[in-house]
Formats: structure tokens, C-alpha cells, sequence
């Protein structure tokens, strides 16, 4: 983890994205089979890319919520160990985001839902705020320097 200079790959920035992308929709799929699992009989993507599932008038809906906004927390543990920086920690957070808008857009339409916009940008903010507190806390630990020469 050491920070020279800063060096242009994108195929490293394009493999962290899709590996960041697969591992947050992995954790998402977790928490919802758990928690919406059990409440539906049939599981299918309308749950993860629809925006009328994302509801407070249901249980099923407020399960839902509750799963993005654990993936988000849990997407914020990815960052330290996938970006490990702190300064790109937004960035990957919205790139997560606006790809995962990008899908809901194909697959249901425009998001025209207000809570299918606030667990989103409240997810963003849980992620790219606690993933830059991590890293930060990460990035301000001592250096352990061993001694090369034993006391004589």
C-alpha cells in the first residue's frame, strides 16, 4: 500500500468498477433473499431494478429498503479493500450508482418514485462517507518500520 506516483491504468480502474459493481449486487442479492426472500414466493430482478418495489406502504418495501441501504453499508467495507483511497471513494460510489440507474433505467424505466431516489442517494451518501472514513483511518496508520541492526 504504498503511494508513489500516480499512474494511469484503466484497465485496472475498469476491472476495480466491475469487480465493485458484481461484489455490491452479490451482497444486494444476499440481503434480499434474506429479507425479501421470506416474505414474497417468487424472487426476481424487479426487486433489485424496478422502482415500484422500493415502497414504505409495504413490509416487503421497507425490506427492500433496508437491503439496499445494508449493501450500501456493506459497499463502504468494499471500498477500503478494493480502492483503498480515500480521495476515490466517491468516485466509485457513483459510478455504482449511476450504473445501477442506468439498469433500473432499462429494465423498468425512468425512476419516477421519490423513495426509489432517496434510498439511492442516501446509499450513496452511507457509502462514499463511510468508505472515505475507513480509508482515511486506514491511511493515517503507522508505517511499521523493523530494525535492521540488533542492540550490540
Amino acid at each position: 500500500m504504498f503511494y508513489g506516483a500516480i499512474v494511469w491504468d484503466p484497465w485496472l480502474i475498469v476491472s476495480q468498477i466491475v469487480c465493485f459493481q458484481c461484489v455490491y449486487y452479490l451482497t444486494l442479492g444476499s440481503f434480499m433473499a434474506i429479507l425479501v426472500g421470506t416474505r414474497v414466493s417468487h424472487m426476481s430482478l424487479m426487486y433489485f431494478f424496478d422502482f415500484s418495489t422500493l415502497t414504505a406502504s409495504t413490509v416487503t418495501g421497507w425490506c427492500a429498503i433496508v437491503s439496499f441501504l445494508l449493501s450500501s453499508l456493506a459497499g463502504a467495507i468494499y471500498l477500503l479493500y478494493l480502492v483503498e483511497r480515500a480521495k476515490k471513494c466517491l468516485d466509485f460510489s457513483a459510478t455504482l450508482y449511476i450504473i445501477h440507474l442506468f439498469i433500473c433505467i432499462i429494465y423498468g424505466g425512468w425512476p419516477s418514485s421519490i423513495t426509489w431516489w432517496v434510498v439511492n442517494v442516501t446509499g450513496l451518501a452511507l457509502m462514499s462517507l463511510l468508505g472515505e472514513w475507513l480509508c482515511i483511518r486506514r491511511e493515517l496508520q503507522e508505517i511499521p518500520i523493523t530494525r535492521l541492526r540488533s542492540n550490540v
